[in-house]
């Protein structure tokens, strides 16, 4: 067999999970022997149409089982703290396997035409028997096995992703610190103060406690891996503020907030103001043109909705990129912090039309804070 065709081979094996087969048909030949203490009478037992049917239960109903409890009862039960139920649910599922393959031994005798009890030198001559000395501890080995690997992989993969955050955090804020407020981005919203000073020092007071405030939050208020929902949504406030302020007659805004208490939900710091940074600077720069902004975000319970459209002109020749904010987070960036944080507990969607750009963005902050933030304490 050349390269190429083990390479077809193993990616034939990969798609179908035939691996899985593979692991589960030699673990039981491996116990059959061990059991047996024989490798060709294993052999020659399989060979049989009765070895065959008893071999392809216990690989079948077991593995069956096995993947139930790996990818329904440990997701659903397990890692929610419901151990009770889980533990429950997994006597029942062993049970139940054993009880399956304790039939199997019936079907296998009547293939081959013999009492299960001769066929197998079953003493003494009740199912009970089988159940208990062959079914049961054989299932009980295999849940074990399962769910020792499932268990390893998952903490292994808690602890890689707990060491990624950690290098995404420290990288992030390096780069936060050092351009976060760009010279654009200062110079404007200072301008601007300015010019405010002179036709109206009350809003130009306002404007600059604000932008005081803002700074503040980048430095020293946003440190943690998770802060309360409220502090995200003023810093979000005050920043569409001062971007409002150099924008001239054009400009339409519309900006729907909720009210949050500072015990509800929490989130990642910067989740969402990079898409607000990437709506202000697409923006058209001809004043004759109509620009506008409309933001929406709403919060039930534990899950957040965001919406943000914009207007666009994609004739500009100065058009940034898309992915290209202030603070050179970008979106790339954010939908890495997305995936690291709230792994299958989010949806993004981005759409960028002739006109207008539109970001819908949908995060469960309870998964979060249950899942992510244990592992990354273990």
């Amino acid at each position: 067999m050349n390269s190429t065709t083990l390479k077809i081979v193993l990616k034939y094996v990969e798609r179908f999970k035939l691996h899985h087969i593979l692991f589960w048909a030699f673990y039981h030949f491996a116990w059959w022997t061990i059991f047996s203490g024989s490798l060709s009478e294993v052999f020659e037992s399989i060979a049989t149409p009765h070895g065959v049917v008893k071999y392809s239960g216990y690989v079948l109903y077991q593995a069956l089982g096995v993947y139930f409890c790996l990818y329904v009862l440990i997701p659903k039960y397990l890692e929610t703290g419901r151990f009770m139920d889980f533990f429950l649910l997994i006597a029942a599922s062993i049970f139940l396997m054993s009880v399956c393959i304790t039939s199997n031994y019936y079907l296998s005798a009547m293939v081959s035409g013999q009492s299960v009890y001769d066929l197998y030198n079953v003493s003494p001559k009740s199912p009970v028997t089988i159940f208990r000395h062959n079914a049961l501890p054989s299932c009980v080995g295999a849940m074990t096995l399962g769910m020792s690997i499932k268990l390893t992989k998952n903490w292994v993969e808690s602890q890689r992703k707990r060491q990624t955050l950690e290098k995404e955090k420290l990288e992030t804020e390096l780069k936060f610190l050092k351009s976060q407020f760009n010279p654009h981005f200062l110079f404007n919203t200072i301008n601007s103060i300015f010019v405010l000073i002179d036709k109206n020092p009350e809003m130009a007071s306002e404007s600059l406690v604000k932008f005081s405030s803002l700074m503040r939050y980048q430095l020293y208020e946003c440190n943690s891996n998770q802060i309360p929902l409220q502090l995200e949504l003023a810093y979000i406030e005050s920043f569409i503020e001062l971007e409002s302020l150099r924008q001239n007659e054009n400009f339409e805004l519309q900006v729907s907030l909720p009210k949050m208490k500072v015990q509800e939900p929490t989130i990642a710091p910067f989740i969402l103001i990079p898409f607000i940074e990437n709506a202000f600077k697409h923006l058209s720069e001809d004043r004759s043109l109509k620009k506008w902004v409309s933001l929406t975000i709403d919060v039930h319970g534990e899950q957040l909705y965001f919406e943000l459209s914009n207007s666009a002109n994609f004739e500009l020749k100065h058009q940034l990129p898309q992915g290209v904010s202030y603070g050179g987070l970008g979106l790339a960036n954010v939908k890495r912090r997305l995936d690291l944080i709230y792994p299958d507990s989010h949806s993004l969607l981005l759409k960028k039309g002739k006109d207008v750009h539109t970001v819908k963005l949908e995060v469960n902050l309870e998964n979060n804070r249950v899942t992510s933030l244990k592992r990354m304490s273990v």
